[in-house]
């Protein structure tokens, strides 16, 4: 009787022995299970390790235009008509010293249409693209120019209700882990377009040496 108590008491303390190390492992993984600083991000990748900035051409004398935001509130932005060319610099500043590697830098001109019950899918009806950089690395901060010339601009800029029509520049630093993006939104206003005239018509009605009438008028294109 005894050798079955003493069996049985070993069995049990075998268990509970598998139990506590189950339990000390799960609790190596609770505590090594940290989440990554902005630091340990950055080291990885995946931090903003640059600035971007967009610096639009006759910034100083182009015209302002307010627009509704998605939440009420009024933004301003640089005005544009249908047909102006889009131009001028893209800075990208290290935020520290040594040097950013890429996939390739670009810079887009997108014309898009959002539904904001669908907010991931976006009908882009323009969209231009050149490139600014070829793959490599910068060691320093950095300017590139662009220039989107007689860019079309069918639609005006627009927020309602359940929809945005809006026009914006887009610079991507492609890295392998995590691009650098960058927006800038422009308005866009259409101009009224007036009918040209051609020269006037003129048609002659009458009866012969008894009536006549002479009618004059313009004919529009």
């Amino acid at each position: 009787m005894s050798n079955i108590i003493h069996k049985r008491w070993q069995t049990h303390d075998a268990k509970r022995k598998e139990l506590e190390n189950a339990c000390m492992e799960e609790c190596e993984i609770s505590i090594f299970t940290v989440h990554p600083s902005a630091h340990t991000m950055n080291f990885l990748g995946f931090g903003q390790s640059a600035e971007i900035d967009i610096i639009l051409d006759g910034t100083d004398t182009r015209q302002l235009a307010d627009i509704k935001t998605e939440d009420g509130k009024r933004e301003r932005h640089l005005l544009y008509y249908d047909g102006e060319s889009v131009s001028g610099k893209v800075n990208i500043r290290l935020k520290k010293s040594g040097k950013l590697e890429h996939q390739g830098i670009k810079i887009e001109f997108i014309g898009q249409i959002e539904l904001y019950y669908d907010r991931g899918n976006h009908y882009d009806f323009t969209s231009l693209v050149k490139e600014l950089a070829r793959p490599g690395e910068l060691v320093q901060n950095t300017t590139y120019n662009f220039d989107f010339s007689n860019v079309e601009k069918p639609f005006e800029s627009y927020t309602g209700a359940n929809v945005r029509l809006r026009y914006l520049l887009r610079v991507t630093v492609v890295r392998r882990l995590s691009d650098i993006v960058k927006e800038k939104d422009i308005l866009v206003h259409t101009l009224s377009s007036y009918p040209e005239m051609n020269n006037s018509i003129k048609m002659e009605v009458g009866i012969e040496d008894c009536l006549h009438i002479e009618f004059e008028y313009n004919k529009s294109k």
